[in-house]
């Protein structure tokens, strides 16, 4: 399934949606509306109801939901298309999108970059603009997260997915970041269930962003925003933790995240994004509020 959505108007390829699109994978109660106040349940596509999902900013950005072939959703992106950028891109993880089904995709490939086919007119440069700027194609939703099938996989390479990062960054702390992420799911045993997570760069506030080549927009910093729902032994109820990253595009080799968790508050704060929105309001307020110390001791990080 692929949709377009535009303010006013919505184009749909398919009209069935995935059993996740209704927020079945942990939305709590969608249908006590006072208790999400902030929440996206009124916006008429169902995607935009699941847990990875910010509030949406509106205007002139648009929701660009990539599915697979049997509808499922693969990530989503907010494209801003007056600004030509990626705000952020969401998704969902399970251990199974990190099993090793097909190899990463060929990075000798002609068109290792393709053009997002979900792009509304004049939404993108005719161009691919990195090429030759001296910035990495950095991944929102790695590819590494999505090695389970061959679509998944390529969908990850669109330029939609992309923000212009320093090469030692996106192969320095950036890279060590989504690993420590992955290994949340892919290498943990009992009651731990989905991870939610919201990643972009920095593109809407004054001094968070410099132009290149044409109003090429390059973000100043990187944010990451991931929730984690699982259980604790012996208990029926859902819980939920979360932990914010804040970084600057700049070189960085270095591996010790705790200098760079913030509290998703702060990144709130510092980005002008509602994170994680669909949470009932009690709950998103407790994980928002907890502090760079406790998310640090709550997560491991070192």
């Amino acid at each position: 399934m692929i949709t377009v959505f535009f303010p006013l108007l919505a184009f749909t390829a398919f009209t069935s949606c995935s059993k996740e699109d209704d927020g079945s994978a942990g939305t709590g109660r969608k249908e006590g509306l006072a208790d999400n106040a902030n929440a996206n349940f009124l916006d008429p596509q169902p995607a935009t109801h699941r847990l990875e999902f910010p509030k949406l900013k509106g205007g002139r950005s648009v929701i660009l939901t990539h599915r697979l072939s049997d509808g499922e959703v693969n990530y989503s992106v907010e494209w801003d298309v007056e600004k030509k950028s990626n705000r952020w891109t969401c998704y969902q993880i399970y251990a199974g999108n990190a099993k090793k089904a097909v190899r990463r995709k060929d990075q000798k490939s002609r068109d290792l970059y393709p053009m997002d086919p979900l792009w509304p007119a004049n939404a993108f440069f005719t161009y691919d603009p990195y090429r030759g700027s001296g910035y990495d194609h950095g991944h929102l939703c790695p590819s590494q997260d999505r090695v389970n099938s061959r679509e998944s996989n390529d969908q990850t390479f669109y330029l939609s997915n992309m923000q212009p990062q320093v090469h030692d960054f996106n192969a320095g702390i950036w890279e060590v970041m989504e690993r420590k992420m992955r290994t949340y799911i892919t290498f943990s045993v009992g009651l731990k269930d989905t991870l939610f997570i919201c990643r972009g760069g920095t593109i809407d506030r004054e001094g968070q962003f410099s132009y290149i080549r044409n109003r090429f927009i390059v973000p100043a910093y990187f944010f990451s925003a991931a929730l984690m729902k699982y259980k604790v032994r012996g208990q029926d109820d859902w819980q939920y933790k979360a932990i914010g990253f804040w970084f600057r595009n700049e070189g960085n080799p270095g591996t010790a995240l705790s200098p760079y968790v913030v509290s998703i508050k702060e990144l709130e704060g510092r980005t002008g994004i509602d994170f994680f929105c669909n949470l009932p309001d009690d709950i998103e307020r407790n994980v928002e509020n907890k502090t760079a110390e406790q998310m640090i001791r709550s997560w491991s990080i070192r």
